[in-house]
């Protein structure tokens, strides 16, 4: 799969790259809010380890929107 050689924001109003993140950052947000009803479903069948690694990964989640909030930030103001 091959990067597109053209900017597209003219379609979105957004830089590409500006796009990217916002996009990134939603998609760890949704991830986090998913993720919870995993860990309920584990939870709810008793699987402490399962449970754990949803755990886990919502971690990353905040934290890979955290940090794309942090980019964004900077790259905006």
């Amino acid at each position: 799969m091959s990067a597109p050689t053209q900017e597209t924001g003219h379609v979105t109003g957004t830089k590409d790259k500006n796009y990217n993140i916002i996009w990134f950052v939603e998609q760890c947000l949704s991830n986090a809010l998913r993720l919870e009803t995993y860990i309920a479903d584990a939870e709810r069948e008793n699987d402490s380890e399962l449970a754990d690694l949803f755990r886990r990964a919502q971690h990353e989640s905040r934290k890979g929107a955290e940090q794309g909030k942090q980019l964004l930030k900077q790259r905006v103001s």
